[in-house]
């Protein structure tokens, strides 16, 4: 299998969703103070550190929910960090990780899943939209901004994976973001609308569009949405083939290596969890459409005097993402390259993610 086909899989199972009631800003619910296993989650949660269940709304009216980690020996104000993705999973996975590691090492961290997936609102389940996930970090962003350990003027984002694009356009929109950081960074309106390392041609942009357009008229005859590719791959006679999982039930002898690494963490006890899209579900067929409608970072040069940092593995297949935004804004944009880490090990391998230089950075910016 070709290593941009592999981009393209996805799901066709309806994700688990658990309705919560509906909370104001600040309310919290389902304290976990143990720490004591995992409890649902792919990580442990450190003995210093306190995470409670909040939810908030953001301006469309949509229920965020979402993790605030806080350190158990928090003393006045701290800085707040903002934290979410990849694309496709929930705060149990990575985002919940670093959210834990950062308020180990003093942070108020607060970790989200989007709108429409995990347990946040939507009624429209595992649709994808780049406005109103740029909005969720605005939304986060107030709801931290409210809490009375948090000092509002030294918050900033985290992002992991296709959230980061999304944190970079919020913080562009959104100078309360004093300072963002992004790990393997996917740009999702230029991954879907141009394919992996823009290799659509003109024509194949247009038969995505022209897949999309059909789909829609299956769906609204239906009264339903279809599950497919949300990275439309196409076949050997130029056809688009979506795929209606987004990994397989069994690795193939013959995986290529992105799906390798994509089916270690996502389909494996080591990140697996039941609500991640990535694990068990794919986005809305038609998913896609907003990502040609909105492009993202379309405004980065608003972000100076702020400053970025991303950090991509030397061997990820999307560290080109980084190297671009990096050449675009070199006086804001700082890059780091982690020797011998692909895409994923960015996710929760704390051997090789750089915690202690994003602790330095947001150190110096959040100051």
């Amino acid at each position: 299998m070709e290593r941009r086909k592999a981009l393209g899989l996805f799901a066709a199972t309806a994700a688990s969703f658990t309705v919560v009631p509906s909370l104001g800003a600040g309310t919290s619910v389902a304290e976990d103070v143990t720490g004591q296993g995992k409890g649902g989650y792919t990580f442990a949660l450190d003995k210093n550190v306190k995470r409670t269940s909040v939810r908030f709304k953001n301006r469309y009216g949509i229920q965020v929910a979402g993790d605030l980690y806080v350190p158990k020996n928090a003393r006045g104000k701290l800085p707040a960090l903002v934290v979410s993705g990849p694309f496709g999973a929930v705060k149990e996975q990575s985002s919940g990780l670093y959210a834990n590691e950062f308020a180990r090492r003093g942070y108020v961290a607060l970790a989200f899943d989007p709108s429409f997936t995990g347990e946040s609102g939507g009624t429209v389940r595992d649709v994808a939209s780049p406005d109103i996930y740029t909005e969720d970090y605005s939304a986060a962003v107030d709801f931290l901004g409210l809490q009375k350990i948090v000092d509002r003027k030294r918050i900033g984002a985290q992002a992991i994976c296709g959230l980061s694009g999304m944190a970079l356009t919020a913080a562009a929109a959104d100078s309360r973001i004093k300072a963002v950081a992004t790990t393997s960074m996917y740009d999702m309106s230029r991954s879907m609308s141009r394919g992996h390392q823009d290799h659509y041609t003109r024509e194949q942009r247009q038969k995505v569009v022209d897949h999309l357009s059909r789909q829609r008229w299956i769906d609204a005859e239906n009264g339903t949405y279809a599950r497919l590719s949300h990275e439309v791959p196409f076949d050997e006679n130029g056809n688009v083939a979506p795929s209606d999982t987004v990994l397989p039930r069994t690795l193939p002898p013959d995986a290529d290596p992105i799906t390798r690494i994509f089916f270690d963490y996502y389909r494996t006890e080591r990140g697996h969890h039941p609500r991640s899209i990535n694990s068990n579900t794919a986005w809305t067929a038609t998913t896609p459409m907003s990502f040609f409608a909105f492009p993202l970072m379309t405004n980065i040069d608003m972000l100076a005097p702020r400053k970025a940092l991303l950090v991509a593995g030397a061997d990820a297949h999307s560290r080109y993402y980084s190297e671009d935004v990096q050449a675009k804004a070199p006086g804001t944009v700082d890059l780091v390259i982690v020797p011998g880490a692909d895409h994923v090990d960015l996710y929760d391998r704390k051997d090789l993610i750089p915690f202690d230089r994003l602790d330095e950075f947001f150190t110096k910016n959040l100051a």
